[in-house]
């Protein structure tokens, strides 16, 4: 059962991933969440999200523009380092309080309060019309990729910030796309050297076949999204997506998940 809600919920996040502020990372995080500490869950998901964004490099990547990746893309690079750095700081920090339920001890901590709080906020971009709407002057273009990369690196949550300051920048359908899956993965890469440690020490304890089992449905997701889901309406998936976030979050907050 595991394997099955792992696999469908990175079929569908990475098909989203096309036409949409959110997708694989928003969607595959949670889920993770079920099974590893939150900090873990964010590590697999940076990898099956880079690994997934590598896949369609190799559909769309030709089309990317240059100049606005390396606007955005560089203060990106940087800032996801600071915000996985910050990542790191916050699970070493000791637990505010610990509480029991029918004898069953739960904690909660800094970093599931940090996390569950910018998981609301981000899901505010799929619950508020004015958000979902927002559009910033492509002169900001470097301040996005500041916030973008470290919200990356700190939560994972950098797609919503990407297509806000993206939007802007005059590109077609092709090109606003691909742009934005070479920047992503310019952030996966700098927020994973950061989280390699954490990853490495898990050693045996590691479920490779499910990390594997997401990366390959993530790709099929990806190849039937280029081919077949453009043009689908989301608004409702969204709508719910951002509820169910927000419940995540409250019980991700109180130290339940």
């Amino acid at each position: 059962m595991d394997y099955i809600l792992v696999g469908l919920v990175a079929l569908l996040g990475s098909g989203l991933t096309f036409f949409s502020g959110f997708g694989l990372g928003t969607l595959l995080m949670p889920v993770f969440a079920l099974f590893f500490p939150i900090d873990i869950a964010i590590a697999l998901t940076a990898i099956v999200h880079l690994l997934n964004n590598l896949f369609k490099l190799t559909l769309i990547g030709k089309k990317a523009n240059v100049k606005t990746v390396v606007r955005f893309g560089l203060p990106a690079i940087v800032f996801a380092f600071l915000g996985a750095y910050i990542l790191g700081s916050l699970t070493d920090m000791p637990p505010i309080t610990t509480y029991t339920i029918d004898d069953k001890p739960y904690q909660i901590t800094v970093v599931k309060i940090c996390i569950a709080a910018l998981l609301i906020f981000f899901s505010l971009f799929d619950l508020i019309p004015k958000l979902k709407r927002l559009e910033i002057d492509t002169k900001y273009l470097p301040l996005g990729g500041m916030l973008s990369g470290f919200f990356g690196g700190l939560s994972g949550h950098q797609g919503a910030l990407r297509t806000a300051f993206l939007i802007r920048a005059k590109l077609n359908k092709e090109a606003f796309i691909a742009t934005g899956v070479v920047i992503a993965c310019c952030i996966d890469i700098s927020r994973i050297t950061v989280y390699a440690k954490d990853i490495w020490q898990l050693g045996d304890q590691l479920n490779y076949s499910i990390l594997l089992t997401a990366t390959s449905m993530a790709f099929i997701g990806a190849y039937f999204g280029n081919k077949f889901l453009k043009k689908i309406t989301i608004n409702t998936i969204q709508v719910t997506v951002g509820i169910l976030l927000i419940a995540f979050s409250i019980l991700l907050g109180i130290g339940i998940l």
